[in-house]
């Protein structure tokens, strides 16, 4: 059995393994930023960004599995990226899990964005570029954001995690790390910091009982595109409920928050008995 660290080394290792995970995730996000600002500054109309990002994504992930190391070394890495490949089943009830969660997720974003003044994300406009330039860019960073975060998160932070300490308490530290970075872009206020712990903590179970981030980014990047086309552009729109927003449909994503929420635990534990996965205990 491997010897645990000393709790020191393993707090720092913590601290610098995730800030590292954080940084690189940013970089890469700010990247693909800026070649769409280029972009669209200089040929709105032939959107090259998305083919160099899917270059340089496709390099990454080469890289991250280890594809490109020396033998030694390439198990390890494969090992920390996590994209092992799953069976139909354990990937049909991976899928079911989040998209039922995603479903919630939806509801309680609305609604707490009704019961207290939140920034939200504010999209740039897109209303003056070709429709093919926008639908790509937007399902380009859909793919980015789903990539980056569950390789970088769920797969190789989580998996160091999960080699020091028991699995709850490395998705708990993995979701934990996530806040900072999801608070530079959205505004440093707990209703939107704590929706993302519950958004990372749900990808955190995923990519634990499944053993791999492959459901987590289908799941991810879908949910990114549509709160890029149908969530997040409405925000603005929305009136709180102490400002008389309380109107019928504020309760219906009442309902769909709560209702989609339990249906998501009951497929989250028929994933858990399909996969045989269980809370291993570390040792101490």
């Amino acid at each position: 059995m491997k010897q645990m660290r000393p709790l020191f080394r393993r707090i720092l290792f913590v601290m610098s393994f995730g800030l590292l995970a954080l940084a690189l995730t940013l970089f890469l996000q700010g990247v693909w930023a800026a070649l769409v600002i280029t972009n669209l500054k200089t040929s709105p109309a032939i959107p090259w960004a998305v083919a160099l990002m899917a270059l340089f994504l496709w390099l990454g992930w080469k890289y991250a599995s280890g594809k490109w190391r020396p033998r030694s070394t390439a198990a390890g890495r494969r090992r920390y990226l996590r994209a092992n490949r799953v069976s139909g089943r354990v990937f049909g009830w991976a899928v079911l899990a989040g998209a039922l969660s995603l479903v919630a997720l939806v509801g309680y974003w609305i609604v707490m964005f009704q019961l207290v003044n939140m920034p939200g994300n504010r999209l740039p406009d897109f209303s003056r570029y070709p429709l093919i330039t926008v639908a790509l860019m937007l399902t380009m960073a859909a793919v980015v954001g789903a990539v980056l975060e569950e390789a970088g998160f769920r797969g190789y932070f989580q998996v160091a995690l999960e080699d020091d300490f028991r699995a709850p308490v490395a998705i708990v530290i993995s979701s934990l790390l996530m806040s900072p970075g999801h608070g530079l872009t959205q505004g440093f206020v707990w209703p939107t910091l704590l929706w993302y712990f519950f958004v990372d903590m749900m990808f955190g179970v995923m990519a634990y009982l499944t053993d791999s981030i492959l459901p987590g980014i289908v799941i991810h990047g879908v949910g990114l595109l549509i709160f890029f086309v149908l969530v997040w552009p409405a925000d603005q729109s929305r009136r709180l409920v102490a400002d008389g927003g309380g109107d019928a449909w504020f309760w219906i994503h009442i309902g769909q928050a709560i209702v989609f929420s339990a249906l998501a635990i009951l497929a989250f534990r028929r994933l858990a008995r399909v996969t045989i996965r269980v809370w291993p205990q570390k040792p101490g």
